[in-house]
């Protein structure tokens, strides 16, 4: 029966892996061991840009904008050697990404590893999803609660000043 657990696992409903995969909302990302990019679903190619054909079989820096690169490559090799990560346990992780025309975006995901059958490390699997407009508002209004709080301030010490009643002026 789908859905119902059998012997011990839970059985996966006919379908739910390939409609998981196929999604064009959120990307999802597997590479080798080595960085290269094994699978970009429809969701990758909606939001990087990248058709299947030009991202698998590159390296993940297609993505990653230059300045991050070395401190991705240092914590990905040392991932692929060691197979303890500080992520994966659920985070939520922040990023920017770069697109196919050069456009930097925002980006969350997780991530998870994947290994053989001796538990040694050979890949991983992420699923991200673009939150640059989000970014964006929340960086907006930021800056109006700041521009807002310094014209309240302003605002307060400027009738603080013109108020001979004022305990702040004497």
């Amino acid at each position: 029966m789908a859905g119902s657990k059998s012997r011990g696992t839970a059985s996966v409903p006919h379908g739910l892996i390939e409609a998981i995969l196929g999604t064009v909302s959120d990307a999802i990302i597997a590479t080798a061991a080595d960085g290269a990019i094994s699978f970009w679903n429809p969701g990758a190619v909606r939001i990087f840009g990248f058709t299947s054909e030009e991202a698998v079989g590159t390296s993940l820096d297609l993505i990653i904008p230059e300045s991050l690169r070395a401190r991705h490559w240092a914590g990905y090799n040392r991932v692929m050697t060691t197979g303890e990560s500080r992520y994966g346990q659920g985070d939520l992780l922040s990023v920017p990404g770069l697109t196919k025309d050069g456009r930097r975006i925002s980006v969350e995901f997780t991530i998870v590893l994947l290994h053989d059958e001796g538990r040694k490390p050979v890949g991983t699997a992420a699923i991200l999803r673009d939150v640059t407009k989000r970014f964006e508002e929340v960086r907006e209004l930021r800056r109006q609660l700041t521009e807002s709080r310094d014209r309240g301030v302003k605002d307060l010490f400027s009738e603080t000043a013109n108020n001979p009643r004022s305990r702040l002026c004497g």
